[in-house]
């Protein structure tokens, strides 16, 4: 093999790893910055875990870059432990707690609708829920008619037209309820049928895919558009994970096409044979996700740290550092034996193919 097409090979790689390593450090920057505002003492700056790469910074902070591009941290004074300084994270006032720890996965959802506004506004349209047509072979437009607005499928609200995608993927059984607004008013259309195909195993035994065929509306972008419409998508990727999460609870979707760093390292490097375009709408839903998904009150993740902070707040009791840096050990290991699992699923579907 030349060297030109292992290069080929690896750089999509290589840039996704790169991207993953960009989410992860504007997540601990913004937690960082936060923490100088605040008057709290920054003893490390981490990109990555395991072993240290590199490490500089002769002042209080010392900045490191680490082996596996998995995480990063930012290590406060009296984060995890009882503090004499005056300016340790533990002695700072609950609301500066709270805007730390929150800090890092706003950011991160910021950064991911910052992102998507700015690359709907280069397109030529922005997706509306308006159809525009049908294919010529649909059997949708029996019940639903060219300008109909969709308003929810399966009962569940759709937002931006990424959410039409969302509904129709989910259903399986090829025969769909629809609210759209017809004329000014809304129309409950229950039965929608649509054309059907068998999957394949990335999605799961026994699971029929709805075959699309309708387009919708595109409108062109403008400034305000573009924010608004950057908005609801953003809106619709941070629901995603509270809906991907009552899926698996209940079955719709299996353990198996759960994705780890792995999985979504894999997935951004192969849509950079779409463009950069598709690849920074990767990053961007990304971004968002872990954003959503660290504000979710469990323990070792920013939410978990937000809950006891809150019921600190609501008791006036104080839970001792000890037992709070227990409880986020215990759930720190949890979650990486998760990782773990899911990373190992993500290495047998690669050698699989």
């Amino acid at each position: 093999m030349s060297i030109s097409l292992i290069v080929q090979k690896v750089w999509p790689f290589v840039l996704a790893i790169l991207l993953f390593c960009v989410i992860i450090f504007v997540h601990e920057f913004a937690h960082f910055i936060t923490a100088k505002l605040c008057g709290v003492k920054v003893n490390e700056f981490a990109i990555g875990m395991g072993p240290k790469l590199l490490q500089f910074g002769k002042k209080e902070t010392k900045y490191t870059l680490r082996l596996f591009p998995i995480g990063g941290y930012c290590a406060m004074e009296g984060e995890d432990e009882e503090s004499s300084d005056s300016r340790a994270f533990v002695n700072a006032p609950k609301r500066k707690r709270f805007l730390i720890i929150a800090a890092g996965a706003l950011m991160n959802i910021f950064t991911g609708f910052l992102m998507i506004t700015i690359l709907l506004s280069t397109q030529s349209l922005i997706g509306t829920k308006t159809i525009a047509n049908f294919a010529d072979d649909a059997v949708s437009n029996r019940y639903l008619q060219v300008g109909d607005e969709i308003i929810s499928i399966n009962k569940m609200r759709c937002i931006s037209d990424y959410d039409i995608q969302i509904g129709l993927m989910r259903d399986d059984d090829g025969v769909v309820d629809f609210v759209v607004k017809r004329d000014g008013e809304k129309k409950v259309i229950n039965g929608v049928q649509f054309n059907t195909e068998e999957s394949d195993e990335a999605y799961g035994k026994n699971k029929v895919i709805i075959k699309y065929d309708f387009l919708l509306l595109g409108q062109k972008p403008t400034f305000f558009g573009s924010i608004a419409a950057g908005a609801r998508q953003t809106v619709s990727f941070a629901r995603l994970v509270f809906i991907s999460l009552y899926d698996l609870c209940t079955g719709q979707i299996g353990f198996s096409e759960l994705s780890g760093p792995i999985g979504t390292v894999k997935a951004v490097a192969e849509s950079t044979a779409y463009g950069i375009q598709n690849v920074m709408f990767i990053i961007a839903f990304i971004s968002i996700n872990i954003g959503v998904f660290n504000l979710l009150p469990i323990p070792a993740l920013d939410g978990g740290r937000l809950f006891i902070l809150l019921i600190q707040g609501i008791t006036r009791d104080k839970i001792k550092i000890k037992h709070e840096a227990l409880i986020n050990t215990i759930g720190l290991v949890v979650l990486l034996v998760f990782i773990a699992v899911v990373s190992a699923n993500d290495i047998v579907n690669i050698i699989k193919g």
